[in-house]
Formats: C-alpha cells, structure tokens, sequence
C-alpha cells in the first residue's frame, strides 16, 4: 500500500471500472476500461499492470437523414483487449458500469493476462465487440430508465451516463 509523506494509506486510482487513456504502444492515445487490476504484479510481470478493453476504432457519427443500414455500419467498433503496465494509462475521473459483464466474457480467453491462444483471444475480443456494441446503442435508453429512479439512483445512473459519453468518443488533441 502507498503512504503519503504523513503516513496515511493513499487510495487506490486504478480500480476496475475506471475509465483510461492508453499512453505508450499501439493503442496510444485510445480510451480503455480497467477490467481487472494487479497491484504487485504476477510471476511472469512483475509490476503493476492491469487488463485493460479498450475502443480501437470508435463508432463514427451518424445523422436523422442516414437510413437504418448505414447507421447500423456506423455504429460498429473495434475493440482490444490487452495487459498493460500502470506507468502507460492515465487514469480519468469517469466511470463504467459494465465490468462485470466484461469480467464474465473475459474468463474464457483473457483473465489474469492476455491469452497467447489466437482462438481464445479472438473469441474474447468478439464478446468484448458484442458487450460494448450493446452499450453504446443502448446508452440512452439507460439513462432514461433510471430517470424515474430515488435522488441517489438518478445521480449514480447520471455520473455512468457521463462515463459512457466521454468513453464512446473520439480523443480530440
């Protein structure tokens, strides 16, 4: 556990669910969702390091005037899914409800590290692809569901709401 210059234990930043942004590698600057974290590391990474699912390729803007078909194309993303080392994400403010739908999709192929498998990895990836294709379509129907909800629901499903916009979109920098 971390301590400050006074002693008191330092909270934990990056907890499954967290939103981050990737900092080095191929997925540099992509957005990621932490499913599972390792504090100390395992035996064969020795560092702290978490599995991260990510958006590589974000779903693309669609208008009133598009037809069914083509909004259907446009909303599709490509997602990855990979282990990486704490000193390369950076943690954000934001929030994602559905890691535990993730976690669930993961055990297969990816849990603990990322499998070396083709198979089971690309069969995790497609999950993933399903799960998180399904909560962008689905996004506002969410938010409206929990509208109606007790005052300390509604601002749960809000903060979440926030999450899931700031997660869905395009970096701009």
């Amino acid at each position: 556990p971390l301590r400050t210059s006074r002693g008191a234990k330092m909270g934990k930043v990056l907890k499954s669910g967290n939103v981050v942004i990737v900092l080095r590698g191929r997925y540099a600057g992509r957005k990621g969702v932490i499913v599972k974290s390792f504090d100390d590391g395992k035996d064969d990474r020795k560092f702290g390091h978490a599995l991260v699912v990510g958006v590589d390729r974000y779903p693309r803007k669609i208008t009133r005037a598009m037809g069914k078909k083509k909004q259907a194309k446009r909303n599709k993303l490509k997602p990855f899914v990979k282990t990486i080392n704490y000193s390369h994400l950076m943690p954000t403010r934001y929030k994602l409800d559905i890691t535990d739908a993730l976690t669930t999709a993961l055990k297969g192929g990816a849990e603990g590290a990322v499998s070396t498998e083709r198979e089971s990895l690309t069969k995790a990836r497609k999950e993933v692809k399903k799960i998180l294709e399904e909560r962008y379509t689905t996004q506002d129907e969410v938010a409206r569901k929990f509208s109606s909800k007790d005052k300390g629901a509604r601002a749960k499903a809000e903060r979440y709401a926030t999450g899931v916009n700031y997660f869905f979109k395009k970096l701009r920098f």
